[in-house]
């Protein structure tokens, strides 16, 4: 269990998470700037945050991750030591269902500051 973070004294960093449906991203997309994919969504959040927080702040901007049967894959997506970006799934969400991997946060799974999340909408 990952040690709560006290919100009001510490500041959130931008976590930069791109949509798409059916699919992931290919990883190679991420490599620059010039060629991110365009569906981004930028939130601030914490390390702490869990995957249903960030369902949940997604669902409230974007009509897709909102379908009720909707499954949401989440992908974190990174440079290796080479410079070459890598695609890591992550975990899935089911819409309007509780899960096994709800409460997990990004802390818990690896995240790094600078990480991009890429989200797969079924």
């Amino acid at each position: 269990m990952v040690e709560k973070v006290d919100r009001a004294k510490v500041c959130p960093f931008l976590l930069r998470c791109f949509i798409r449906s059916n699919s992931h991203n290919r990883p190679e997309v991420f490599q620059s700037e010039d060629t991110l994919p365009k569906d981004e969504l930028q939130i601030y959040t914490w390390k702490d945050a869990n995957l249903r927080e960030i369902t949940n702040l997604v669902q409230g901007v974007h009509d897709l991750p909102r379908k009720r049967n909707a499954k949401l894959e989440f992908a974190f997506v990174f440079p290796d030591r080479s410079g070459k970006m890598i695609l890591r799934e992550i975990g899935s969400i089911h819409s309007s269902r509780p899960g096994p991997t709800d409460m997990t946060t990004l802390k818990d799974l690896g995240f790094k500051i600078g990480d991009y999340i890429d989200i797969c909408v079924h």
